[in-house]
């Protein structure tokens, strides 16, 4: 084998696509997106919690929640990538070992599609009115505090 630079190409293909995309919907949100600014949506925000109040705030449990799903689903789909690799050759008539195999990863799809209904049905995922009414009131919250800052310096002055 020897090195030909035109074996690469797709591999910049598949970059200039994906820069191509990420441009795209970008330059597209800032021509067709809403521009209706509130005082929710100027709020700071970082790391799924609104900063606002102490730094000894606790946080919900929900977030711990929601980042471990994440990680466990997101560790499990990896195991797809390197089934899918070797796939071709385990399936191959040398082996023997198609239907085991597809069957194996069949199940642990499966066992997957219903870890996450579980937890779907649980609501780890549903923050609806109540989270939408706590950042409202962080956002009154902030506004107040900023007003009274506001307030502190012209009186100082």
């Amino acid at each position: 084998m020897h090195f030909q630079l035109y074996d690469y190409l797709p591999i910049l293909l598949i970059f200039i696509v994906a820069g191509g995309f990420a441009v795209g919907n970008i330059v597209l949100s800032q021509f067709v997106g809403q521009r209706k600014r509130t005082r929710t949506k100027m709020m700071p925000y970082e790391c799924g919690k609104d900063p606002v109040g102490t730094a000894r705030e606790r946080f919900s449990v929900k977030f711990y929640l929601i980042a471990m799903i994440f990680i466990l689903f997101d560790i499990e789909v990896i195991f797809l990538v390197p089934w899918a690799v070797v796939f071709k050759t385990l399936a191959s008539p040398a082996y023997g070992l198609r239907t085991l195999v597809y069957v194996e990863m069949m199940v642990f799809v499966v066992l997957l599609l219903a870890g996450y209904v579980y937890v779907i049905k649980k609501g780890a995922f549903d923050w609806g009115e109540t989270a939408r009414r706590e950042a409202e009131a962080e956002a009154r919250l902030l506004a107040d505090m900023e007003k009274r800052k506001f307030q502190s310096t012209r009186t100082a002055a």
